[in-house]
């Protein structure tokens, strides 16, 4: 079971970016999804989660209103819409799988999975 974050890359600030997680084996469709970010030398946070139905996001305050977490059950995937990006939203963005929303946004233990990790980069 496995999850394939893409859709990093170079951006100028006040850009888009849409970052997907692909995830294989059928319990992670019954999993809530979490988007988290590692800028250097600071630690992992939570961005944003949805649980497994979609029906519920949570977002952090940094990203409230820009970013949007979705998912398509069909095509196994989760995605993180970047909007109106910031320099300071430069990191390396992980997803990863949970059985509940609370776990998959960082607020309690539990993660099952993360995916590897895609580069963003937001520059002036």
């Amino acid at each position: 079971v496995q999850l394939q974050a893409s859709g990093g890359g170079l951006v100028q600030a006040g850009g888009s970016l849409r970052l997907s997680c692909t995830y294989s084996g059928r319990t992670f469709s019954t999993y809530a999804m979490g988007w988290f970010r590692q800028a250097p030398g600071k630690e992992r946070e939570s961005v944003a989660a949805i649980t497994w139905r979609g029906s519920d996001t949570y977002y952090s305050d940094s990203v409230k209103g820009r970013f949007t977490i979705s998912r398509d059950h069909a095509k196994n995937t989760v995605y993180l819409q970047m909007n109106s990006l910031k320099p300071e939203d430069t990191a390396v963005y992980y997803c990863a799988a949970a059985p509940s929303i609370a776990q998959a946004m960082g607020a309690r233990a539990g993660i099952k999975s993360w995916g590897q990790g895609t580069q963003v980069t937001v520059f002036q």
